[in-house]
């Protein structure tokens, strides 16, 4: 049997920009990606502490060291910058193997979003 697990979080990160004029999907700071275990194209989701509001969508590789976690196209109208998000990734893994699969957790600076 498989199961959905979580991969991978960026916990509390800022939002650093939101931008309608594009299409889809949120950038991330290429730093955070890494240290994450998240990839270019990888569908997320995303939670907004702020308002509550929680949606899907995919990475685009942001300027590494930038800081930056900017929504992008439609998703742009859910969140505004300054708010704090939560992004998570899933993946499916056999049911033994999930018991003892650890995500990857990251924490980053909350006024900058760099690594700590």
């Amino acid at each position: 049997m498989m199961i959905e697990v979580l991969k991978s979080k960026i916990h509390c990160a800022r939002v650093t920009e939101a931008n309608l004029n594009y299409m889809g999907s949120i950038t991330i700071d290429e730093d955070l990606l890494d240290a994450a275990n998240m990839i270019a194209g990888e569908k997320v989701h995303i939670v907004d502490n702020n308002n509550g509001e929680r949606f899907e969508t995919y990475i685009i590789k942001g300027e590494r060291g930038s800081g930056k976690i900017c929504l992008n196209g439609a998703a742009a109208r859910k969140v505004q910058p300054g708010d704090i998000v939560i992004i998570m990734s899933y993946a499916m893994l056999d049911f033994e193997e999930a018991k003892t699969f650890k995500p990857s957790l990251v924490f980053p600076d909350p006024h900058t979003n760099t690594l700590v």
